[in-house]
């Protein structure tokens, strides 16, 4: 692929803009950088207001926000409609139910919604009520994430998270009480001290609610967190992959018993309607523009992302210029090699005729190993096997290259 910085990117991002497809779906990510407290396992792109200081705030975040949507407004086709908007972070829900209605009404002032839009935001359970969820459902947001991760106290404690172990499923019942018919919880498994029985605590709190929606994620240890650096220093085992490979099990069978079913490795959903529609237009390369500090965008091809810090991030703004940080343009090849990687990944399956020829044939041999089978007429596509699921990395890495 090829790598840019700054000065080439306006051109290189309106000329992606301008010959799409108004056909093509479009999906819009609003990042809110902003969190109470930072997660020891946590390296997302965000800021407590200690370490922002007065550098921003969200008023400044929001003001920048608007002018980002301006731009993209201004390059994207106007005849197409947004298909799904995702509010991430950080933690959404700090900006209340107001605040994120205004988020959504100047998304609504630039943009045709389809009338069908999929509106999701994530939402920490303890910056939750149901005032804030009525008022959410009341602003027009169709979907609520919450972060639940487990439900037990002393892996809570680990992860440094901040709600209490009952919180997340009383969130999620508020949730469906206050009329969301779609309400994901997330969980993290094989977290240093995580035994099989909190899993399955954690499973069983899951299933006492409404839920239509789980997302599940072995834990990653990532460089420069607070959870590293104790792994580093010996206080803390480092997750086994035979460990992760249970809990996989534990949970896909449990959530499978109860009407939940995969479609991307890591989620599983009650029905093809409770999908995330917005995930799944990341997974099948579809076109999204990600506003905020950080925020990744991919349009026609064309791959780029902001300035992380919310003040040079709003700097660029202010100054008219696009908040880029870098770019890339993916080449026919990069294109491939993503779609093979994300398809992959999820129940629909990989169609064969994707391959190449020494593609097929390396597939074909995870088929012998019961990695992998072939579903369709006559073998159109191949789906990972449930054993195939716990080795989805390797499988893919060894379809796409040799050795």
């Amino acid at each position: 692929m090829k790598v840019e910085t700054e000065p080439a990117v306006d051109s290189a991002v309106e000329i992606a803009c301008g010959a799409v497809d108004p056909a093509t779906p479009l999906g819009l990510y609003l990042h809110v950088p902003f969190c109470a407290t930072r997660c020891g396992y946590c390296d997302f792109n965000t800021y407590t207001a200690g370490e922002l200081g007065s550098s921003s705030s969200p008023e400044s975040w929001q003001q920048a926000v608007e002018r980002e949507l301006d731009s993209a407004a201004r390059l994207l086709n106007p005849a197409r409609g947004v298909s799904t908007i995702f509010v991430g972070g950080g933690t959404p829900s700090l900006l209340g139910a107001d605040g994120l209605r205004r988020l959504l009404d100047a998304v609504r002032a630039r943009f045709e919604l389809t009338d069908d839009a999929e509106v999701t935001t994530e939402s920490n359970p303890e910056s939750t009520s149901p005032e804030f969820f009525d008022g959410l459902l009341a602003a027009g947001f169709t979907r609520v994430s919450l972060g639940m991760q487990s439900a037990a106290p002393h892996v809570l404690a680990t992860l440094d998270r901040t709600h209490t172990p009952g919180r997340a499923v009383a969130a999620a019942r508020e949730a469906t009480a206050a009329g969301f018919r779609h309400v994901n919880l997330d969980l993290i498994y094989g977290t240093p001290g995580e035994t099989d029985a909190d899993l399955h605590a954690s499973v069983d709190a899951v299933l006492s609610t409404d839920v239509d929606h789980v997302s599940a994620y072995a834990l990653i240890v990532e460089d420069g967190t607070a959870l590293a650096r104790r792994i580093r220093r010996g206080e803390l085992p480092a997750p086994d992959d035979d460990v992760l490979a249970d809990r996989y099990q534990i949970l896909d069978s449990r959530l499978q018993a109860d009407g939940f079913d995969w479609y991307e490795v890591s989620n599983w959903s009650r029905g093809e309607d409770s999908r995330c529609r917005h995930n799944l237009a990341y997974w099948y390369s579809s076109d999204w523009w990600g506003i905020g500090p950080g925020a990744h965008s991919h349009v026609n091809g064309v791959r780029w992302w902001n300035q992380k810090h919310p003040a040079r991030y709003a700097d660029a703004l202010t100054d008219a210029r696009l908040p880029v940080g870098g770019h890339e343009v993916l080449t026919d090849e990069d294109r491939h090699v993503e779609s093979v990687m994300l398809t992959a990944r999820c129940r629909n399956g990989l169609p064969v005729e994707h391959l190449t020829a020494e593609e097929f044939r390396r597939a074909s041999g995870f088929v012998d190993d019961g990695l992998l089978a072939f579903v369709g007429s006559v073998g159109a596509r191949l789906v990972l096997t449930d054993a195939g699921r716990l080795l989805a990395d390797r499988v893919v890495r060894e379809i796409l290259y040799a050795g």
